[in-house]
């Protein structure tokens, strides 16, 4: 017997006024309903999360920013805003002040796991719930990948800013959302191009190098993000692309010592897992938030 088909609710694509900066965000959902917060990755956006945000909005607020610098977000150049972890974490929170969001889930992956994480240190009372998809915060996660990064973090010199150049060309983009997917097929290259899209604007380069070099601040706090989980033991969902060359498998694992009641799931894909696992993410994540936001 088929099931009738429910129309997902619209998303709506709003911007708002936040530190002088326009934040480009999308919100779907009941206005009264709890909030559900994603926090996306390099290179992308909230469009990372253009698939998720109509199957969870039946139930819930759910609202996406993009972080300054990437997306439809306002791009000011270096000198005239603070481009790092501790401004973004800022400026979502004086976003989640003004739409009303007092208590709120967060989805955090990649870049937005740092953002999202230094949100619940500031607030750790507002945080009702985690779900952690490739968002690293130990250094288990973190293998050969990184030996290019953590040169430029030892020295910020011209020679290692160039090192860099090649993670933000279409060849990376394009590697961040194939490598370890099975079935290149469930990969809509559109993601991708749009990533790049944005990447390739005049200016944009000098941005991701600053963020990059800034990322070292993040690693500096995992002993403070481990305290907090081990003292608020938020209810956590680790969902992981286990193939994922960016943040390993083991990074995932690592988050059981401090939140040892956290629910793991070892996907079958890479980094970017919404891109082609949807289908086996969306229920166990409505499963998770039903128990700790509807309660």
């Amino acid at each position: 017997m088929r099931t009738a088909y429910t129309t997902p609710p619209a998303t709506g694509h709003r911007s708002a006024s936040v530190a002088g900066l326009n934040i480009f965000y999308r919100e779907a959902g009941p206005a009264d309903a709890p909030v559900v917060v994603l926090l996306h990755g390099f290179p992308s956006s909230s469009h990372m999360f253009r698939n998720l945000i109509p199957a969870l909005a039946d139930r819930y607020r759910v609202i996406a920013p993009d972080l300054p610098g990437f997306g439809l977000s306002d791009m000011p150049s270096p000198a005239a805003f603070p481009y790092g972890f501790a401004g973004f974490a800022d400026i979502v929170d004086h976003l989640l002040v003004q739409l009303g969001a007092e208590r709120y889930a967060l989805y955090v992956m990649d870049y937005g796991a740092p953002v999202g994480f230094r949100l619940a240190l500031l607030h750790p009372e507002r945080v009702a719930a985690l779900v952690i998809q490739n968002g690293n915060a130990y250094e288990d996660g973190m293998g050969d990948f990184w030996a290019t990064t953590r040169a430029l973090w030892a020295d910020n010199s011209e020679a290692n800013r160039d090192a860099m150049r090649p993670f933000l060309q279409l060849d990376a983009t394009r590697f961040q959302y194939v490598a370890g997917v099975k079935d290149e097929s469930r990969i809509d290259p559109a993601a991708w191009i749009h990533d790049q899209f944005f990447l390739d604007r005049p200016g944009n380069d000098a941005i991701q190098l600053a963020i990059m070099y800034d990322y070292r601040t993040n690693v500096a706090l995992y002993p403070a993000f481990h305290d907090y989980f081990r003292a608020a033991q938020p209810p956590a969902l680790i969902l992981w692309g286990a193939n994922d060359p960016i943040f390993l498998p083991e990074g995932a694992t690592a988050f059981l010592r401090d939140l040892p009641q956290a629910e793991l799931h070892h996907l079958d894909t890479g980094h970017f897992a919404l891109e082609d696992k949807l289908d086996e993410m969306v229920p166990p994540i409505r499963e998770f938030l039903g128990r700790h936001l509807l309660k």
